[in-house]
């Protein structure tokens, strides 16, 4: 049930919450199609009353930008989430947008609205993530969303790194890590495109460029030419480039001089070149 207070929000068939039906969202059984849907001069002068105090006209705007909400929350599908929670949480941000919204500026609605809708179905996301991060990060975070928030009301653009990092005080870096720890994880399995047959996920589109075929292929290539090297040989390539050791150490180790070392090293190394 939508937990907002009744003044701000009375719409009747909030009360059963968002179902999907057959791929479709719809609002207890009301096919979203038939929403009232605002234009844009509308949407400006229900704005105006509303900050007048006219709560009929907030009222008239929430049921009027539902749809708005809706289209949002098709973004977050295939989380896992519950679509009456997410559609729940994007009308507390459409409530935030309409109370922060500047008629003053030259800016339209949906504009405005659209990021302050993501931003809050984003907070609840975080806030019940399986990923946790640090309560210093997390607070960091916090602050850092919220000057965002105040930010875009007042300017109705987002602010920069520099500029919350300046507003809080603290510096660029830990803003970035802020908003990186916050960042919502993305599935493998996500489908980022379809065109009606093969979907393309986030995993077709990740290159692996350390476990390549090239690279497999250069690695059993490499094994077999160390393979054909004698046992002294072997040691001594392992003792110089796996552990790191300086040819002084490894002629102590193995018993000869260190120029007998640089010799078989270096015939070692020219060997699995022509093998090569």
């Amino acid at each position: 049930m939508f937990t907002t207070r009744p003044e701000i929000l009375d719409l009747q068939y909030l009360q059963n919450g968002v179902k999907t039906v057959q791929g479709k969202v719809e609002i207890c059984g009301v096919n979203t199609s038939k929403l009232p849907v605002l234009k844009s001069e509308e949407s400006m002068e229900l704005l105006k009353k509303a900050r007048a105090g006219d709560m009929a006209a907030r009222e008239k705007l929430i049921s009027g930008n539902l749809r708005l909400v809706l289209s949002v929350i098709q973004k977050f599908a295939g989380r896992g989430e519950n679509v009456d929670d997410l559609f729940q949480v994007g009308c507390i941000g459409l409530i935030k947008a309409i109370d922060n919204f500047n008629v003053d500026m030259d800016v339209k609605f949906s504009t405005y609205g659209v990021p302050m809708i993501v931003g809050e179905i984003r907070r609840y996301l975080r806030d019940n993530s399986a990923i946790r991060v640090s309560r210093s990060v997390r607070d960091t975070a916090y602050r850092v969303l919220q000057c965002k928030e105040k930010y875009m009301a007042e300017h109705q653009r987002e602010p920069t790194v520099e500029e919350i990092a300046q507003t809080l005080g603290i510096s660029r870096e830990e803003v970035v890590i802020a908003l990186d720890a916050v960042v919502d994880p993305v599935s493998l399995f996500e489908p980022v495109y379809s065109d009606g047959g093969d979907t393309v996920c986030v995993m077709d589109q990740v290159r692996d460029r350390k476990n390549t075929d090239e690279r497999w292929l250069d690695h059993i290539a490499l094994s077999d030419a160390i393979n054909k090297l004698g046992e002294r040989e072997r040691k001594i390539l392992a003792l110089r480039f796996f552990q790191g050791k300086t040819q002084m150490e490894v002629s102590a180790e193995v018993g000869i001089s260190q120029a007998q070392v640089s010799r078989l090293e270096k015939n070692a190394l020219n060997q699995i070149k022509k093998d090569l």
